[in-house]
C-alpha cells in the first residue's frame, strides 16, 4: 500500500511556494488598488467618496469564491479559451484584498490626530503635500500591524483558489490524499507548512503592535 514519501514532502513544498507566489501577486496588487481606493475614501470629493465606498462594500460582501468564479468565467467570456489559473486566481485575490485593505488604511489615515492635518493646514501646504509629508507617514506605521495580521488571512484563503485549477498548498494535500489514502498524515503536514508560513507572520503582528502602542503612549 502507498505511503507518504519524501516525494510527496517535495510535492507538497513547491505548492507551498505557489501558495507564497500567489500571496505576494494578491497582496502586491490589493495593497496599490486598496491604497487608490484608501485614498479616494477619504477625498473631500463626496462623488469620489461614495464611489470608493460602493466599492468597498461590494468586494467586502461578495465571498471570495465568487469572486473567483466571475473572473475565471469572466474572462472566458471575453474571448480567452484558456484562463490560466494563476490569472484568474490572481485578479480576484487582489480585488478581495484591495477591499479589506482600503478600509484598513482608511481607518489608519482617519486616525492621525486632526490637530496634524490641522497644523499642515495652517503651514499653507497643500492637501497632497499634507498628505504625502504629515498624514501619510503617521498612517503608515498604525497600519503596520493590521496590514501584517491581513496577510496571513490572504495566505490561508489562497486554499479557494483550486476551484480555478490553481494548485495550492490545500490542493497538493488533496492530491497527494488521493493518490496513498492517508488523510491524516498529509493534512497534518499540510497543516504544519501553513502553520510555518503563518506564524512568524502572526509573531510579527503583534510583536509590531506592541511595539507602535508603546510608542503612541
Amino acid at each position: 500500500m502507498p505511503t507518504f514519501t519524501l516525494t510527496h514532502f517535495e510535492f507538497l513544498c513547491w505548492a507551498a511556494l505557489w501558495t507564497v507566489g500567489l500571496s505576494a501577486i494578491a497582496f502586491v496588487g490589493g495593497g496599490i488598488v486598496g491604497f487608490l481606493v484608501a485614498l479616494a475614501r477619504v477625498s473631500p470629493s463626496p462623488i469620489v467618496r461614495g464611489v470608493a465606498i460602493g466599492y468597498i462594500q461590494i468586494v467586502q460582501g461578495t465571498p471570495l469564491l465568487i469572486l473567483l468564479f466571475l473572473f475565471y468565467f469572466g474572462i472566458a467570456i471575453v474571448g480567452f479559451k484558456e484562463v490560466p489559473a494563476i490569472l484568474s486566481a490572481g485578479l480576484g485575490l487582489t480585488i478581495y484584498a484591495s477591499g479589506f485593505l482600503a478600509e484598513i488604511w482608511r481607518g489608519c489615515i482617519e486616525s492621525v490626530p486632526k490637530t496634524q492635518w490641522e497644523a499642515a493646514e495652517c503651514l499653507s501646504l497643500s492637501r497632497w503635500q499634507r498628505m504625502t509629508k504629515v498624514v501619510l507617514p503617521q498612517a503608515m506605521r498604525i497600519a503596520t500591524a493590521p496590514t501584517v495580521g491581513f496577510l496571513v488571512q490572504i495566505v490561508k484563503n489562497t486554499s479557494l483558489a483550486s476551484v480555478v485549477g490553481f494548485i495550492e498548498l490545500s490542493q497538493a494535500g488533496k492530491l497527494v490524499n488521493n493518490s496513498i489514502f492517508e488523510p491524516f498524515t498529509v493534512f497534518i503536514v499540510v497543516a504544519s507548512i501553513y502553520f510555518v508560513l503563518c506564524y512568524p507572520l502572526s509573531t510579527w503582528s503583534r510583536s509590531l503592535e506592541r511595539k507602535l502602542n508603546v510608542g503612541r503612549r
